[in-house]
């Protein structure tokens, strides 16, 4: 509450009455709540006089403009050792601001696609996020991902080869970019992969342990069942803040994928059990 009012800066011109902590609490109630900006507006006003509460509610206007030049950054709790790094990668459905004029003005919207791309330690916490077009390569976005996590990393886990693509992240790039930071790689070689190529020596392993146990069995010595913690996550996501996205703009759509990230990342925290062991 004491930060909910934006403090005056000494540039000319009119001043921001809204803080960054006050858009970012309407737009996550907004996302949690699955509500519309105006609706936002006349819940947060109700939440105020129930609490009797003298502040000032940001109309809706100001919501949508202001969430396209947010700042907000993934809130990560910080980790002691290293960390089982899981990427992968799923598509949430747009309806942008060329489709929705289109719709207003009697034409046919067509409905477009984003790829959230996130990164998962073994735990379920988000380390690491990124929102593309939908024909943004896998790989390439999950090398950034690498980049982005502050913890020291074990273990990369990712898909190989899938119907979408035919090497997700199975390439030299991401191979070299997780062994820089002396992490191990967990991809599935493609069927028809052979030894000796120029990717990883992690790779050459894979194939070479695949054609003695078979991918089943070389699955389970590698902790490949590990990649189910990121596609629970999106499951999560999915299921509590819905499969679309409701900002149009992209700008204003990556403001909302970083607090969608945030918000799971505290239901994540809030919800654990403490686990110990006891004396048999």
């Amino acid at each position: 509450m004491a930060s909910w009012n934006a403090k005056p800066t000494p540039r000319r011109g009119g001043q921001r009455k809204y803080s960054d902590v006050a858009i970012e609490t309407a737009l996550t109630l907004r996302l949690l709540l699955h509500l519309p900006l105006r609706q936002t507006e006349g819940f947060l006003r109700s939440i105020f006089e129930l609490m009797g509460v003298s502040l000032d509610v940001p109309d809706h206007t100001t919501m949508s403009r202001r969430s396209a030049s947010l700042a907000v950054s993934l809130r990560v709790r910080p980790r002691a050792g290293s960390i089982n790094l899981v990427i992968d990668s799923s598509g949430l459905s747009t309806f942008g601001e060329g489709q929705w004029a289109a719709v207003k003005h009697g034409g046919k919207g067509i409905q477009g696609w984003r790829k959230l791309h996130l990164g998962v330690d073994e735990n379920g916490a988000i380390v690491a996020q990124a929102l593309t077009n939908a024909n943004v390569d896998d790989a390439t976005t999950g090398i950034s991902l690498i980049d982005e996590v502050n913890s020291k990393i074990k273990t990369v886990i990712a898909d190989g080869a899938t119907v979408i693509s035919d090497d997700a992240y199975d390439t030299s790039s991401f191979y070299a970019a997780a062994e820089s930071r002396g992490a191990r790689v967990v991809v599935p070689p493609d069927k028809t992969a052979t030894v000796g190529g120029d990717l990883s020596r992690d790779r050459d392993r894979a194939v070479r342990r695949i054609r003695k146990v078979g991918r089943r069995q070389w699955k389970t010595e590698v902790g490949y069942h590990r990649q189910a913690q990121v596609e629970n996550t999106f499951f999560r996501l999915k299921t509590i803040l819905g499969d679309r996205m409701r900002a149009r703009g992209e700008d204003a759509q990556r403001t909302e994928a970083v607090i969608a990230c945030n918000m799971l990342n505290q239901m994540t925290e809030l919800g654990r059990p403490e686990s110990y062991s006891i004396g048999m």
